[in-house]
């Protein structure tokens, strides 16, 4: 017969290994002395090992396989532990997964930050992240794709939207660009006839309408990231996040440029959700966090930063 340990058993034996001692593993426990040498003999017997030593050593120490055993031991609580937490959350309305939607132009390290602080927060939701751009975001959001949205908007949203701060926009170019040897400030004529890098909404929302463009040729891309190493490369002039490009506009990898049209442009970001369905409290919990760390990322000043929008909102 295979040996079937109890985790009554088991959660001796752990206590027994980190106390080092089976009176302080039952004061630990709380239970009797002999209760927990009854306990680890049983367990030995079911399982035809000696788990610890006991001859010539004063207090009881871990045989090699009884090192060994103890990992399996901890990871068995660790899962009964994990099981109650999902079950008491699941009774207080946590959510046991959160899909979330987030545009690539937020800050990576805001994004590390929260996540980092989520999972300490709340170990036993799990996480469906998808990185986007543009109106996929609230698309997500309206399909019910994702229950929370995090970025920017173009065109109108039946969705409900709280401001939670803005993304500094920039102009540059590499700086063997042509855009970049000319003398500050651009007027218009000078960037028409340039390349433009333009990140192309893969949404329907903005079909057949620009934002930002001023060149007669632009390269359509589909993500920002490749935008940004092009534009290093010198393939095109463009705007991106500030936060992204802030090494290379200091190391000269990049040059800002200053076009007399155009000032840098803060784009507000919100978080979002469906009109229908309040956030639970994971997602609740991830609204407030992200707020904060866009708030500690230096694009806004918090008191700037109404709570909540209307729900229809029409990108400036």
């Amino acid at each position: 017969m295979q040996p079937n340990p109890t985790l009554d058993q088991l959660q001796i034996f752990v206590a027994v290994a980190e106390t080092g001692s089976f009176s302080a593993a039952g004061r630990k426990l709380n239970r009797a002395q002999s209760v927990i040498s009854y306990g680890i003999a049983n367990l030995e017997a079911q399982l035809g090992l000696k788990l610890f030593e006991r001859e010539g050593t004063r207090e009881p120490q871990l045989t090699e396989i009884g090192r060994a055993m103890l990992e399996d031991a901890r990871r068995m609580i660790g899962v009964l532990q994990r099981m109650r937490s999902r079950v008491d959350g699941h009774h207080h309305g946590l959510e046991a997964e959160v899909a979330l939607s987030v545009d690539s132009a937020l800050p990576s390290p805001v994004l590390v930050r929260v996540l980092k602080a989520f999972e300490a927060q709340f170990p036993t939701v799990m996480l469906r992240l998808h990185i986007g751009s543009l109106g996929l975001i609230p698309d997500h959001v309206v399909n019910g794709q994702a229950d929370l949205g995090i970025g920017g908007l173009l065109g109108e949203v039946d969705i409900h939207l709280v401001r939670i701060g803005f993304m500094s926009i920039v102009l540059a170019a590499a700086p063997s660009h042509p855009l970049a040897l000319l003398p500050k400030p651009l007027a218009l004529e000078d960037v028409r006839e340039h390349t433009q890098l333009v990140v192309t909404d893969q949404s329907e929302r903005t079909k057949g309408r620009d934002f930002g463009v001023f060149a007669y040729r632009t390269w359509r891309l589909t993500d920002m990231r490749t935008k940004h190493i092009l534009m290093r490369e010198g393939l095109g002039w463009g705007g991106l996040p500030r936060w992204l490009i802030a090494d290379d506009l200091a190391s000269g990898r990049l040059v800002e440029l200053d076009l007399e049209p155009f000032s840098e442009v803060k784009s507000p970001m919100f978080a979002m959700h469906r009109n229908d369905s309040s956030p639970k409290p994971a997602a609740a919990w991830l609204i407030e966090r992200f707020k904060r760390g866009l708030g500690c990322f230096n694009e806004f000043e918090p008191g700037e930063v109404p709570e909540e929008e209307p729900a229809h909102r029409s990108a400036p």
